[in-house]
């Protein structure tokens, strides 16, 4: 089935899914586990393709694109939020908008409550709604009893939960889930996402492929990190200055060049280079400085105990 033909080194993803609309035999949960950026959103998107159209053997042009707008009435998509002004926000809309939280983007009790509702009504179009939960990982514990009611009851829905693992879930929850597993991808097949992504260039860099472990996703992240790091300032980092004066200095300019997400992925692409070089001995501080940083210790602070 073309709804799959994008998605690329997941075979065993795309058999058991197409097999199961094929016999008809579709369960009411999924839950679509593996490492961010392999691809299971893409497959989400397909499957619900599949599970939205009045003939699976007939995708309309249509029908795909009101999915990929995410604005087909029988699709919910269901994602984290920030709360803003006593507004919920996606992570997307807060990054837009420049506003900055410490504490990472949750799905909440009210968006698994307003779920429910829209799953009591019967489907407008299609033979059945479809219902993805991004990072579903992020649920807060109350938000995760309330979908368990869902999963057992969801009437004529399907629903499709995207996490890293079964173990970044409750229990009760993955045991209501039918699980597609999503592999990491090999060298081949990073290439060729890449290159149709037209992030070829990152294929140049193998320090970012080894940091993404298989994640094209994941390389394209660390790609844009390293974009933001300025070249003078990189090699400052990888070859530290012995000078007191200096460190003080490439402290003050870390601090005001990167942004804190930024510091925090610094320290693992540190720790990466730091490791290639035989340098064994740096990869403890790194892990106290990501520590500190989190801890919202002050940036400067860290960062001239790190380079010291």
């Amino acid at each position: 089935m073309d709804s799959f033909s994008s998605l690329i080194g997941q075979s065993q993803a795309i058999e058991l899914l197409t097999r199961a609309v094929q016999r008809d035999r579709i369960a009411p949960a999924y839950l679509f586990a593996g490492t961010p950026g392999v691809g299971r959103t893409l497959a989400a998107r397909g499957f619900a393709e599949l599970l939205l159209a009045p003939d699976p053997d007939r995708i309309t042009p249509a029908l795909r694109q009101r999915i990929q707008q995410g604005n087909h009435p029988d699709l919910i998509w269901v994602e984290p939020t920030y709360l803003h002004q006593n507004k919920r926000i996606s992570a997307a809309e807060a990054a837009e908008l420049g506003i900055k939280r410490r504490s990472p983007p949750e799905i909440r009790l009210e968006q698994i409550r307003e779920l429910a509702r829209s799953l009591s009504r019967p489907p407008l179009e299609a033979p059945r709604a479809v219902v993805v939960i991004d990072h579903a990982e992020s649920m807060a514990e109350a938000a995760a009893n309330g979908l368990l009611k869902t999963l057992e009851e969801p009437g004529r829905a399907t629903l499709i939960l995207i996490a890293p693992s079964p173990d970044a879930l409750l229990p009760t929850l993955v045991s209501r889930c039918q699980r597609i597993p999503f592999q990491r991808l090999d060298t081949p097949a990073m290439a060729q996402v890449l290159h149709r992504l037209q992030q070829a260039e990152i294929l140049e860099h193998p320090e970012i492929l080894e940091l993404a472990q298989g994640s094209p996703g994941e390389a394209i992240v660390h790609w844009q990190y390293l974009q933001t790091v300025p070249s003078d300032l990189l090699t400052a980092v990888l070859n530290l200055p012995t000078r007191l004066r200096e460190l003080l200095q490439l402290a003050r300019s870390i601090e005001q060049t990167l942004d804190p997400e930024a510091q925090l992925w610094l320290c693992d692409y540190l720790q990466h280079c730091y490791w290639q070089q035989g340098k064994p001995d740096r990869l403890p501080i790194l892990e106290k400085a990501r520590r500190y940083l989190n801890q919202y210790v002050q940036a400067r602070l860290v960062w001239e105990v790190t380079s010291g």
